[in-house]
């Protein structure tokens, strides 16, 4: 059975990432989207809240959804919560990428966006691997001037594979130092994927 031609797509905090995922989308490229299938999963009534709220009712807000600034105080104050939740919300998450990868199984490509890709070894499952990237100082003046702090930066910076490795390891690198060459890199990936050649 034919089935699409699999894109992780990954870069670090203040990359352009999401930027260049909407990118693939304009273009008519499936795009499944790990941190919105999260979003989705701890909402009202859905399987990640449902579990979660059964486990820790604490972490729930009052419409039954999961409060993600009172988990992540949770997992801060007792990091065995962290080993509980991948271990429950992981094959969920999982599950949403599959359902979405056969729903959109006639597509020549399908993007899957994932932040910590290499991080969680979820390249493994891609066929190719594209990561988005911009010099580190574009990098921290764009994460600066959305309102975080230096120290927040450092912080989520430190949890992220450095950018030289991912490079290193990416099949296709899209720099994103202005947005014009990075759609024209976009477009210029898709002819190329959609024609048979990784």
């Amino acid at each position: 059975m034919n089935r699409p031609f699999l894109l992780g797509l990954t870069g670090s905090i203040g990359m352009g990432k999401s930027t260049t995922a909407a990118m693939f989308a304009k273009c008519g490229v499936p795009v499944w989207d790990a941190d919105e299938a999260v979003h989705r999963l701890y909402r009202p009534g859905q399987p990640a809240a449902r579990a979660i709220a059964a486990r820790f009712p604490q972490a729930m807000d009052a419409e039954g959804g999961v409060n993600r600034a009172g988990l992540r105080a949770m997992v801060a104050a007792d990091p065995a919560i962290l080993d509980w939740l991948n271990a429950t919300v992981h094959p969920l998450i999982a599950a949403d990428r599959a359902a979405f990868i056969a729903a959109h199984q006639d597509a020549k490509v399908v993007v899957l966006d994932i932040p910590l890709l290499f991080e969680t070894g979820a390249d493994a499952r891609c066929d190719a691997v594209v990561v988005v990237s911009a010099p580190a100082d574009e990098q921290r003046a764009r994460v600066l001037g959305r309102g975080m702090t230096e120290t927040e930066f450092r912080t989520i910076l430190a949890r992220q594979m450095p950018d030289a490795e991912k490079r290193a390891r990416a099949d296709h690198i899209i720099e994103t130092r202005d947005l014009a060459s990075a759609e024209v890199a976009v477009r210029a990936l898709i002819a190329k994927l959609s024609n048979g050649h990784a």
